[in-house]
């Protein structure tokens, strides 16, 4: 074969390297509103780009169209994968799921409302490109760009993430985003994961940053989702916060060396 008419891949090929395949979950519940929108988004943004790709739709005890949906639209679009929460229903088991199913090297969660960005995916991939092993967005740092952001939750978020960032001495401020991406060893390395519902947000990068994992913090654009009906209840999430924040820190205190991981 003439070297100037290889591929790319037979370049990858004969430099040693493996391309990424990437996966994405995304938690449903009663998303039929959004759930297409979210996903023809998606689908086109990473159609424009050379990324190995899967997308996981994870219904999480839909009472609604949002499996039909999905269903109808996976058939012309093969990326996309709808699999079902057959465990107790929860935004955490729903991820969860997801989790125990996914076959890429990496995988991002990525909300069904369209209050995340797909450009803002494709930076987390080309990060874990270059080698990091974790990307958590901010959607409270320089150049972040955030709409519609409700008052009474822009201020106990605040309080929280400041006070999560104080306790564990990280350098993001947005902890509780659930939009993070990370390397399959970083989700291995972070079992068992204990979370049901929306703790599962701040479990994840915690046990990770705890676990000694690499991390970067970028800007992210974010907007209140303008169809449906959010499905977080902070009143209910609480309690659920302040569980897996002790949790993690009584490991961070007490038995880091159990399950930090070894470094060279």
């Amino acid at each position: 074969m003439n070297p100037g008419h290889y591929t790319n891949q037979d370049k990858e090929q004969m430099a040693g390297k493996k391309k990424i395949l990437f996966s994405v979950v995304i938690p449903a519940h009663n998303e039929q509103e959004c759930i297409i929108s979210t996903l023809d988004s998606l689908v086109n943004t990473l159609n424009k780009q050379k990324f190995k790709c899967e997308i996981i739709v994870v219904a999480d005890h839909c009472t609604d169209n949002t499996e039909k949906l999905v269903a109808n639209f996976a058939k012309k679009h093969k990326r996309i994968r709808l699999l079902a929460n057959n465990s107790i229903p929860g935004f955490g088991m729903a991820v969860r799921a997801g989790l125990d199913a996914y076959l890429g090297d990496a995988v991002a969660i990525f909300m069904a409302d369209a209050s995340d960005s797909p450009e803002d995916l494709i930076r987390y991939f080309k990060l874990i490109e270059d080698g990091e092993e974790c990307v958590f967005g901010s959607r409270f740092m320089r150049g972040a760009f955030v709409v519609d952001y409700p008052l009474h939750k822009l201020v106990l978020n605040r309080i929280v993430n400041y006070a999560v960032a104080l306790l564990f001495g990280i350098r993001t401020n947005d902890t509780t985003n659930a939009f993070k991406c990370y390397r399959r060893e970083v989700i291995d390395g972070c079992r068992p994961l204990i979370s049901p519902h929306f703790n599962l947000t701040v479990e994840l990068p915690l046990k990770a940053v705890v676990r000694g994992f690499r991390y970067k913090v970028v800007p992210i654009s974010w907007r209140n989702r303008s169809k449906g009906v959010s499905k977080l209840k902070l009143k209910e999430m609480g309690s659920r916060y302040l569980f897996i924040i002790i949790y993690c820190l009584l490991e961070k205190w007490m038995v880091r060396k159990d399950y930090k991981r070894e470094t060279k």
